[in-house]
Formats: structure tokens, sequence, C-alpha cells
């Protein structure tokens, strides 16, 4: 299954598409999901999404549903059902892609390093589970789960931990793929 995603992302690796997915990926990192904490916040400081909140505790977590108030946990929960889970896929397929066209031009085409290029689906993958965790956790408020803000708190530093890498991948083919000049490897 993963090698043919893999082989499937070095198909659809394509200028324009990966183009598409940077604007994309702008739009929501740089606009939507900033103005969308910013309503969270509703003018006052400290508030953040809990999908954010790295190295948090179930203290933490709780303390910040509580901080959301009445209007901010349906707001939030309405957020993850919808602008949350199309953002994934938007930032899944631009890494993705954008992984494998640099790694096209920086590894030969027998290469273990290419196999790397689905780094991104961890994140993915582990990104909708922190989701559905964040859901569940507002859904119940103001009951506190404490397991479930444990399994959240892992999801989430899975998630960054297959975020840096697919970042770290991206640095990598791009360092390799100027040593190539960018040119197809075979």
């Amino acid at each position: 299954m993963f090698k043919n995603i893999s082989e499937r992302f070095y198909q659809w690796n394509k200028g324009w598409l990966i183009f598409i997915l940077f604007l994309l990926d702008a739009f929501f990192s740089g606009f939507l999901l900033p103005l969308i904490q910013g309503m969270m916040q509703g003018g006052k400081g400290g508030i953040q999404p809990l999908d954010l909140m790295l190295f948090a505790t179930p203290e933490k977590i709780f303390g910040m549903l509580n901080e959301y108030g009445e209007y901010g946990r349906p707001f939030y929960r309405n957020v993850e059902l919808t602008v949350d889970i199309v953002y994934p896929i938007v930032y899944l397929f631009f890494f993705g892609l954008l992984i494998s066209w640099l790694f096209q031009r920086g590894f030969a085409s027998t290469s273990p390093m290419r196999k790397y290029n689905i780094m991104p689906l961890g994140a993915w993958f582990f990104d909708l589970l922190e989701n559905i965790v964040i859901v569940i956790l507002i859904s119940v408020f103001p009951s506190q789960p404490v397991t479930l803000a444990w399994i959240l708190i892992l999801l989430s530093s899975i998630k960054w931990f297959f975020a840096g890498a697919s970042i770290l991948l991206i640095l990598i083919g791009l360092a390799m793929a100027l040593k190539n000049k960018f040119q197809v490897q075979k």
C-alpha cells in the first residue's frame, strides 16, 4: 500500500499542481487559520487551539476548553469538523508532491530515500485522529476524561514528529536537487 502511494506521488508531482497546493497551503496557514484563531480568542489573549498546544498537560487542555467559553467550544468543534479536515489533505498533497518532485531531482530512482516521500501521510493520519479526539473532548465538556486528554497529547506529538520529519525531508531534497542542478535523476 505505501509503495503504491509513493509511486502515485511521483506520478502526480507536476510543478503547476505543487504551486496550486502551495497557494492553498499558504491561504490556510497564513490567512484562514490565523483568522479562526483570532475569532476563537474573541478579544482575549492566550487562547489557542488544542492542536497547536505542544507538550500540554490534561489540566492545561481542560483549562483551555473552559477558556473557549460557550461560544468558542461549538465554534472550535465546527472548525475541527470542516476546515481542519480539508487543511490536512492540502498539506498532505503539498508536502508529499513537493518531496517527490525534489527527490526525483535529488536521488537516483533506485535510492532507498525515495520511499520517504510518504512521510506527510503520517502527519495527515495523526492530525485526523487528533481532530477526532478534540471533537470528543469538546462534545463531552465539562466532563474531563483525563485518559482522552493524554491520548490527545500523544497524537499531537506524533503528528508534529511526522510534520517536522516532512519539513526535514523537504530540506534534504532541496539540498540534493540543488547539488544535481534540479536535473531528474535516472
